[in-house]
């Protein structure tokens, strides 16, 4: 998995009381970048520290690829259905450098 791969965090903060619409519209709509031939998975977590928080993270084969699908009709579109449950938000990219496997992966 490391190596080329392109990873993307969104930080998001959901407006109060708009936690579980927002929580059904992400998996609803997720299909949208799961569905892109460049695209490797994603997964929407909730902070147990902090309420209405929430990180999606999505995990692409390289950058120029994740940047076309970035600038596509398909990413605005996604990005409307999912912005009237945020309050604000934050992107951080990074290069996967290395994968450790941990013991419970294979289980």
């Amino acid at each position: 998995m490391a190596g080329s791969v392109f990873r993307v965090m969104l930080r998001m903060v959901i407006k109060p009381g708009q936690e579980e619409q927002f929580e059904q519209e992400w998996y609803r709509s997720g299909s949208v970048i799961t569905g892109q031939r460049a695209n490797l998975g994603q997964w929407l977590s909730r902070s147990a520290d902090e309420p209405g928080v929430y990180y999606i993270v999505s995990d692409w084969t390289d950058e120029p690829r994740f940047r076309e699908y970035e600038r596509s009709e398909g990413h605005r579109r996604h990005r409307e259905r999912l912005h009237p449950y945020r309050a604000e938000g934050q992107m951080t990219t990074m290069h996967v450098l290395h994968d450790l496997p941990g013991a419970g992966r294979a289980a």
